[in-house]
């Protein structure tokens, strides 16, 4: 039995899927929008040697071009061990593609006049009114003391992750003293990054994170952290409801986004696609459980989760390609879609321009110059010297999911798996890379 179940996978896995019923853009023929069926089709010969070579289970890749979407396909399986084909609506965790989502959440409050950008957060979340810094005395005997911040924090720190607040699981990779110190630090106080079932609240996260010192003083260096959380915060203390239905009443049902949740109805739970991680000896496994590995606690479950009560503004979505897409373009359109306007135009302009100029930071992510509010933007050129264009603006997800905004080729490229750890591989570099020679017409 166990051997039919596998070589039914090993068939299934050998074609590219498309599946009809998932909801997204209007699907155009590629020619119409200046893009090669012939090139596309070797974007999806490339994505199929990493499901033949069993780096990944499975894959959902989407490409829009001009309001088209023009490439839609899906790869391999959703679970392994039941053979389950992957469809292009499967269900992914998109982990830090959330915080895009909510940044746009606080940016449409920021165009009611709820507040200025530069106003401290202090002044709508108290818990953040008076914050220390952490200051290493002597690392190697691991000392440190606390001393009062010498600004605060404000909501553009937070758009810019800027604040000094950080996150837990950077413990795992940053060797840094002041990181592993805060991140023992953050787990001593019960922070959670917002990966597994958590019955708390981001009320009760902004609490916690007020009595912790900042990694630096605020506004001096990018620290990629739980900023977009406490911006979730935000968004449900200025709009008094919940950081859920906010986003389910002003960005998913507005934009046609049906398959976006924190947690699932029971009744698309069968959709979410399985997280594996990889092998020491090749190949993956199916994560199940809760993985405790250091600093970084993760689950597999945390979308049917029980405990429904933790919003985490910064990473606890789970989505689908279609659906992302239709948020994607309503941003490349100026913040409309289908008649429906979320923002102003100028608004996505200053979303989408570099914010942080020479704030010291390793590189945001591959192919990054800068970081706007709520995203990755792409300098001139490239930092990382592949293909695409200045002003791109992008982000991707702890296991395995990436996107990117074009607006000089009017182009959206979305990718998901599900997988971690994931950057030994090279396939959301190829992704980018096949779909950019694609384009035949400008």
């Amino acid at each position: 039995m166990k051997f039919r179940i596998a070589l039914i996978c090993m068939v299934l896995s050998s074609f590219a899927i498309p599946f009809i019923g998932a909801q997204g853009l209007p699907t155009v023929a590629p020619a119409k929008v200046g893009l090669s069926s012939d090139r596309l089709a070797r974007l999806e010969r490339v994505m199929q040697t990493y499901i033949d070579d069993r780096a990944i289970a499975g894959a959902v890749t989407l490409v829009a071009r001009r309001g088209g979407q023009a490439h839609l396909r899906a790869y391999g399986m959703a679970d392994v061990g039941s053979g389950v084909p992957m469809q292009t609506d499967g269900i992914f965790r998109i982990a830090s593609m959330t915080k895009p989502i909510t940044s746009v959440a606080v940016m449409m409050l920021y165009e009611e006049g709820r507040f200025r950008l530069n106003d401290p957060v202090g002044e709508y979340l108290p818990q953040l009114a008076s914050l220390d810094v952490f200051e290493p005395i002597d690392a190697v005997n691991g000392t440190y003391k606390r001393r009062p911040a010498q600004r605060p924090v404000t909501i553009r720190h937070l758009l810019t992750h800027t604040s000094g607040i950080t996150y837990l699981f950077l413990g795992n990779s940053d060797q840094r003293f002041s990181q592993r110190e805060l991140s023992t630090l953050y787990r001593e106080a019960g922070v959670a990054d917002g990966f597994f079932e958590h019955p708390g609240t981001i009320e009760e996260l902004v609490t916690k994170l007020g009595k912790l010192p900042l990694m630096h003083d605020p506004g001096d260096a990018f620290s990629y952290g739980l900023s977009v959380d406490v911006l979730g915060r935000l968004v449900e203390v200025l709009s008094g409801t919940t950081l859920d239905q906010f986003l389910r009443a002003r960005v998913f049902e507005p934009l046609g986004m049906d398959d976006t949740y924190f947690y699932l109805p029971q009744e698309k739970a069968k959709r979410l696609v399985s997280m594996y991680s990889p092998t020491p000896s090749g190949g993956i496994d199916k994560v199940e459980g809760v993985v405790e590995s250091g600093y970084l606690i993760y689950s597999a479950t945390y979308p049917t989760s029980d405990h429904r009560t933790y919003f985490s503004g910064g990473g606890g979505l789970s989505s689908t390609a279609p659906d992302y897409a239709r948020f994607l373009q309503m941003l490349l359109n100026g913040g409309a879609l289908d008649g429906v306007r979320l923002l102003s135009p100028t608004t996505v302009d200053l979303m989408t321009s570099d914010h942080i100029g020479t704030v010291p930071s390793a590189v945001v992510q591959p192919g990054s110059g800068g970081f706007g509010l709520g995203f990755a933007i792409a300098g001139e050129p490239n930092v990382d010297g592949e293909i695409g264009s200045a002003g791109a603006y992008t982000w991707r997800g702890l296991f395995n999911t990436m996107f990117w905004v074009d607006p000089v080729e009017e182009l959206i490229g979305i990718m998901m798996t599900q997988l971690y750890p994931y950057r030994h591989l090279d396939i959301q570099d190829k992704f980018r890379i096949m779909t950019y020679q694609a384009i035949v017409e400008r």
